[in-house]
């Protein structure tokens, strides 16, 4: 898959939907799988709009629909907010369905991340990665409160390790990595902080110079998203 090949997705699959609907799908799909548990407080709609790329107000709609369709709970007063559903319905949500159909273009993504970012980090470790930014990245995420928080914060790590690189391959890696974001789910912060010591192997690799150690990792942790994104859940 080229950039081209990336650029022409513009409207297939899940890009059909509205900005409403994805969030919709995101939300009630990760409700499914079991990554938002029944009773789970959301994180606040600023929040959810930055993780998700979309605007404050789109969320906010998207959760009132939510809400109708049984998924979320808008609870008033003290220890109130929005919250799973304890009994969420299964499939109410048909917008689902585009991310469930996009399984193998979501598959090829992370195969294209993953030989992009060995490769930039491969490179990182033999010129100037910026190390204590790195680690204070990871030290941020280990205190991340919520995934969406969390999510920012990965994103920029990722961002990050793979400046030092080519800019050729940087731009490339950047679009990659943005059309992947768009299949991204909120996930249980137990598995996010798995991710994270994962981070910190990698900036441990970088700060030593050793090349082949930093694109054994990435190898790893971005592989492994084969399993953990909603296509290996399912």
């Amino acid at each position: 898959m080229t950039t081209a090949d990336l650029n022409s997705l513009a409207a297939t699959g899940i890009r059909r939907l509205s900005a409403l609907d994805t969030v919709r799908a995101r939300i009630a799909l990760a409700v499914e799988l079991g990554l938002l548990a029944p009773g789970e407080r959301l994180p606040s709609n600023a929040e959810i709009a930055r993780a998700l790329d979309v605007a404050e107000i789109t969320v906010r709609r998207a959760l009132e629909s939510l809400a109708e369709d049984g998924v979320i709970e808008r609870r008033r007063g003290r220890g109130g907010g929005t919250l799973v559903a304890e009994h969420p319905p299964a499939r109410r949500v048909r917008e689902v369905g585009a991310y469930r159909a996009s399984a193998a273009e979501v598959r090829e993504l992370i195969d294209h991340r993953l030989v992009l970012e060995s490769g930039l980090a491969q490179l990182a470790a033999t010129r100037s990665p910026d190390i204590p930014g790195l680690r204070a990245l990871v030290a941020r995420m280990r205190e991340a409160a919520g995934w969406a928080e969390f999510h920012e914060l990965d994103t920029e790590f990722h961002r990050a390790v793979a400046a030092p690189g080519p800019a050729a391959a940087v731009r490339q890696y950047e679009v990659v990595l943005r059309e992947l974001h768009r299949f991204y789910l909120p996930y249980p912060m137990a598995k996010l902080r798995e991710s994270n010591r994962e981070h910190a192997r990698l900036v441990d690799a970088l700060e030593a110079g050793r090349p082949e150690a930093a694109a054994r990792v990435v190898r790893a942790h971005v592989g492994r998203l084969h399993e953990t994104m909603f296509v290996g859940l399912e």
